[in-house]
């Protein structure tokens, strides 16, 4: 897995080059606020835990193609994960001895791609839309309920590192560089990964929206 993840990124950084040396090109740096939650179906029937509050942070490099058109790759670091309220599902709290809210948290390093097209606003900036596909392989996963936190084996726990999926993104641009960007990821890969989820036809998904600033130079 290590090799795969090593040879993405090898990819990513040679294409990065030879398309660096034939469009302008543009750094940035992105921080922002994720609300992500987990999706989970079986034998037909599918349902979604609640939101959590995280954060994101990453860097983009963006190719122009054209004034209206623009390539961007990333890297960025994300928690993603969900929210248990029991609750939620019409248990009582004394079933589980405890009034605290159980968290699943998945630390990611995602490589996302994207299509962006860009609509001048005036003398202020622009106002750009996008979306691509994106890769990401989980460098780390804890449970929590309250002052408890447990870490989460991959294997043992029947949970893939890797997942892929698609990136939708809109945003403001002012001329000095600074942009205000709203984000939503859509997981395709299937987070199970053990014989008894086979079984039952079980996927595991991640879903994240996230709002954030940027600044691009």
């Amino acid at each position: 897995m290590k090799k795969l993840v090593l040879s993405l990124l090898t990819v990513a950084a040679l294409s990065t080059a030879a398309l660096a040396q034939s469009t302008p090109v543009k750094f940035g740096i992105k921080a922002g606020v994720a609300f992500p939650n987990m999706t989970f179906s079986a034998n037909g029937a599918s349902f979604s835990y609640d939101t959590k509050t995280s954060y994101y942070v990453g860097g983009t490099v963006e190719f122009g193609l054209s004034d209206l058109i623009s390539i961007q790759p990333g890297l960025t670091f994300i928690d993603k994960g969900t929210k248990i309220n029991s609750s939620s599902f019409g248990f009582d709290n004394d079933d589980f001895l405890t009034d605290d809210d159980a968290t699943l948290n998945f630390k990611y390093l995602e490589l996302p791609v994207n299509a962006i097209v860009n609509f001048k606003a005036g003398n202020a900036g622009k106002i750009f839309v996008g979306a691509g596909p994106y890769f990401a392989y989980a460098l780390s996963a804890n449970a929590k309920m309250g002052s408890e936190k447990e870490k989460i084996e991959f294997e043992d726990a029947g949970f893939k590192r890797t997942d892929f999926g698609l990136n939708f993104l809109a945003g403001f641009q002012l001329n000095n560089g600074l942009n205000i960007h709203a984000g939503y990821g859509l997981g395709l890969g299937n987070m199970a990964d053990d014989e008894e989820a086979k079984a039952y036809d079980a996927s595991i998904k991640h879903k994240v929206f996230t709002v954030g600033l940027g600044f691009s130079f």
